[in-house]
């Protein structure tokens, strides 16, 4: 069989610890002895065993090990964690040969797993769908070569181009499975922000009702400490941060962060620095601005729908061209990715 397919298969495997391993990143292992797979597993469990390990445990004839090879979708690490190393298991099993779709970019592992593997004696290969590895990684990616979360900005705008009217009130501008999209996007996400304005004029939950999966963490940015408290946001229900520029204070599922300055790039430091591997960033228009205008985003999701408002709020404007559309219900979905 084409060794690209037990590499997608590693993939699809990976895909499954979605949600569940973060900060970790996703990784599935197949092995395959004479083109038939005889193991398989995926990292499921942030603090379980790896995707080495579970593939490793679910072979019926360990004999067959010492000739398979091993299709990784990231480099194997190669440190002690909560876990023990994965290169070292592969080289104590005897494997013929690795094939990693792309190296880790983690400090403490960064080419060593590979090298340790090598130095055994085994042969690897690197570089097998490494595109799709590190997209799938994407979020990954970027905390460990940007140091800071993956951003993804999104919005619903009107047919006209306006995010809210001028009384700041935006709800139900796209339809109904576009809100439950958005729901689905949520789960998928280790955090949703919003700022002070989208917070008070539309008393968002912010959390996952619509879909299966776990609520993210929820952030508002409030300056001044302006918010009500009787808001939502503020029901202690979800873990939620509140950045202000006044003062520190913890309570159960509820933490107010004072930053010198709310600006993107002191909360996003704030943000890597509690390990947060994604944000949403849903609003309102400011907060947007604020982030496009600093460059600091990774993908725009833009919902527009078939209707009107003759005036009220911009939304923001984005002057390159979609790198893909869709239709989603009677809204058009358009999909925008940054560098």
């Amino acid at each position: 069989m084409n060794p690209s397919l037990f590499m997608q298969r590693a993939l699809d495997l990976a895909e499954r610890g979605k949600g569940t391993v973060r900060p970790n990143p996703l990784v599935g292992c197949v092995l395959v002895h004479e083109g038939n797979i005889i193991g398989e597993g995926y990292h499921e469990q942030y603090g379980g065993p790896h995707a080495e390990v579970n593939a490793i445990a679910s072979v019926t004839d360990p004999n067959l090990l010492t000739d398979a090879t091993a299709y990784v979708s990231l480099e194997p690490c190669s440190h002690w964690g909560k876990t023990p190393p994965c290169a070292n298991l592969l080289v104590e099993k005897g494997i013929k040969s690795v094939v990693v779709a792309t190296l880790d970019p983690n400090p403490l592992v960064a080419g060593k797993g590979v090298k340790l593997i090598e130095q055994a004696g085994i042969s690897v290969q690197v570089g097998l769908l490494e595109q799709e590895a590190r997209w799938q990684n994407r979020r990954f990616f970027c905390q460990q070569e940007k140091h800071r979360p993956y951003l993804i900005l999104k919005w619903a705008q009107t047919q006209d181009g306006f995010i809210a009217r001028e009384n700041f009130d935006s709800k139900w501008i796209s339809g109904t499975q576009s809100r439950q999209l958005v729901h689905q996007w949520r789960a998928e996400e280790q955090a949703i922000l919003v700022g002070k304005n989208t917070a008070l004029h539309d008393n968002p939950r912010l959390n996952v009702r619509d879909w299966t999966g776990s609520d993210p963490i929820r952030v508002v940015l409030d300056s001044k400490l302006e918010l009500p408290a009787d808001l939502h946001l503020f029901d202690q229900q979800i873990p939620t941060l509140c950045y202000n520029t006044l003062k520190n204070e913890t309570l159960p599922n509820l933490e107010w962060v004072k930053l010198p300055e709310l600006s993107p790039e002191a909360l996003l430091a704030d943000l890597h620095a509690r390990q947060i591997q994604s944000v949403l960033i849903e609003g309102g228009s400011q907060t947007i601005h604020q982030f496009l205008a600093a460059g600091l985003w990774d993908e725009a999701r833009v919902f527009t729908a078939p209707i009107e408002f003759e005036r009220g709020i911009a939304a923001p404007q984005l002057t390159q061209t979609p790198a893909e559309s869709h239709a989603i219900g009677e809204d058009q979905l358009d999909l925008y990715y940054h560098g």
